[in-house]
């Protein structure tokens, strides 16, 4: 009404431009859009940021992406993607040869972006569709035996790198992942206790215990370094992106390769698999748990094998 301060002039603009917006289909548009975000759009946004910020496993969120889940959804609308359209995908790349557990991972990148994408208010929340997940095949746990560990740290000692045997010394000896492993600094050491203080991990914080093997071979590697507090495996080069190193991998290989051990299955990680089998022998879970940093003890019996002496 004129007496509310609305002409019948304004109230028929408005009902045009909301007839306009519904041809367009542009309601609920995020602000600043003048068009749907498609999925194509907003994975390519999503990878730049986070890129930016420094985000965990973009390689293979990017690979998930580009390869398989951008080429199914290029055009649609991100928040037009439900639950039966991911449940066709799924059959669609099983039908291409691909396993549960790699679909996972797909979906699990796909739920990332997902949830990024109601944070960054591109979609509600409403909108997120329930991500349909299968039990993957338990596969056997592999670990290493007390020969083949000591055969890959006899391998690793004869190796040209000089700090790839404090590596494999460091893994069997505490079971840490690769990456806690090699962006250790000496004054996070407790030498009292015998821990390592890691203030950033995949579970958290945490004060990571290590044998008097590693101690002892933690304070000679000191001794010989120009700085006693900096890092333990620094960088190789002054150009490298980070002061220390990231990854282990290349002479890792080689010292599985001098100890007769297969470099496709034995891995960097597979130390950690060993570790928590030997304590699996005399530990109770809560045990390990501390030891191994896992944030559930339904974790390390993911993890833990018996071996067939025991049984």
């Amino acid at each position: 009404r004129e007496s509310d301060g609305v002409t019948r002039h304004q109230a028929e603009a408005l009902i045009e431009k909301l007839r306009t917006d519904a041809r367009a289909e542009r309601f609920d548009l995020p602000q600043g859009r003048k068009l749907h975000r498609t999925f194509a759009e907003a994975a390519q946004d999503y990878l730049s940021r986070m890129a930016e910020i420094g985000g965990k496993d973009l390689a293979n969120k990017r690979r998930h992406l580009e390869r398989y889940l951008v080429p199914h959804f290029p055009a649609v609308r991100l928040d037009r993607i439900g639950t039966f359209d991911l449940q066709r995908y799924r059959k669609l790349r099983r039908g291409a040869g691909a396993s549960d557990a790699t679909i996972n991972r797909e979906l699990a990148t796909f739920l990332h972006l997902m949830n990024k994408a109601v944070e960054w208010k591109w979609i509600k929340v409403d909108q997120k569709p329930k991500i349909p997940r299968v039990g993957e095949e338990r596969k056997g746990r592999r670990a290493l035996t007390p020969v083949q560990a000591e055969a890959l740290y006899e391998g690793a000692l004869a190796d040209h790198d000089p700090r790839l045997w404090l590596f494999v010394l460091i893994g069997l000896g505490t079971g840490m992942r690769h990456s806690e492993i090699v962006c250790r600094r000496y004054d996070e050491v407790d030498w009292q206790r015998s821990r390592f203080e890691i203030g950033k991990a995949k579970a958290g914080a945490r004060l990571q215990p290590f044998p008097p093997s590693v101690r002892e071979a933690l304070q000679r590697q000191r001794a010989m370094e120009d700085d006693p507090d900096g890092w333990i495996f620094p960088a190789g080069r002054k150009d490298c992106k980070k002061p220390h190193r990231t990854t282990m991998d290349d002479g890792f290989r080689r010292a599985a390769v001098r100890a007769g051990l297969d470099p496709r299955k034995v891995t960097p990680h597979l130390m950690r698999h060993t570790l928590v089998t030997n304590l699996s022998e005399t530990a109770d879970a809560a045990t390990i748990q501390k030891i191994s940093g896992h944030k559930t003890a339904a974790m390390v019996m993911h993890y833990t094998h018996v071996n067939d002496e025991r049984v």
